[in-house]
């Protein structure tokens, strides 16, 4: 099986030892997570979040995957309100009411693992609190579908129709990937789909769920930093994601927090 997914699609299914080191890795990833929950406040500047994420990181042996991959200049990404995903870090400051998504990638020990949280910022508005409470609840959705014989289309359509019945939409452009020995490796994991369509899930496939929701319209546009992509009608945007396992049984988290 691991010959014919890595002829056919390129995909390096994990054994027992891969899995191990992304699990560990994993772990850190949410630590990291949680550490930086507890300074999201009205005031903090992006680049603080980013000077936490990089020294925790580093502190417990491990690597920012973000840092220079492909010219990206912090260690971290932080998006905040319309911003979809990729923000840079920066002088920006919280605010009252915002919503900010933190997306950590760890290199430890050689292997990586991928996870991220959208948090309130203070006191927010009713229908922002429902947009990030609908947004974790389609990730919940999309890695309960995960199990040996299910598609990633099987995936994707239960993301869509809990997102789309809730009245948001879903990003197209951007998707979840293999990870593990890469940043990104094979498969790509849209967060739309069709029940049955797509690849067939195999025990050993590793790769991150990240479904991103707007409360409006689904196009994007990317900025002239390059990076930062935002919706392309300035309406908010919530993303929860995790690196997952396909078992013999069904499905592991590598990234677990309580969804």
């Amino acid at each position: 099986m691991a010959e014919e997914y890595w002829k056919r699609y390129r995909i390096r299914l994990k054994d027992a030892e891969a899995v191990r080191g992304i699990a560990r890795a994993g772990q850190l990833v949410v630590q990291t997570l949680e550490m930086a929950a507890g300074h999201i406040r009205p005031g903090v500047s992006t680049e603080e979040l980013n000077t936490l994420v990089h020294e925790f990181t580093l502190t417990h042996g491990a690597v920012p995957a973000p840092l220079d991959y492909h010219g990206f200049p912090k260690s971290v990404c932080v998006s905040v309100n319309n911003e979809v995903c990729h923000g840079i870090p920066g002088p920006r400051q919280l605010a009252e009411g915002d919503i900010v998504n933190i997306d950590v990638t760890s290199i430890l020990d050689g292997w990586f693992a991928d996870a991220n949280r959208t948090f309130l910022v203070g006191k927010t508005d009713p229908e922002a609190e429902r947009l990030v409470d609908v947004t974790r609840q389609c990730l919940a959705l999309g890695i309960s579908a995960v199990r040996p014989g299910a598609t990633l289309g099987d995936v994707g359509h239960a993301i869509q129709t809990h997102a789309e019945n809730a009245g948001f939409s879903v990003v197209r452009e951007l998707v979840g990937h293999g990870v593990g020995h890469a940043f990104h490796e094979q498969p790509q994991v849209p967060h739309t789909g069709r029940p049955g369509q797509g690849i067939v899930l195999v025990p050993g496939m590793v790769f991150t769920i990240e479904p991103m929701i707007n409360a409006g319209g689904w196009p994007t546009k990317r900025l002239d930093d390059g990076w930062t992509v935002v919706t392309a009608d300035g309406s908010l945007s919530a993303q929860f994601e995790q690196t997952v396992l396909v078992t013999d049984k069904g499905v592991r988290s590598l990234t677990p927090f309580e969804l």
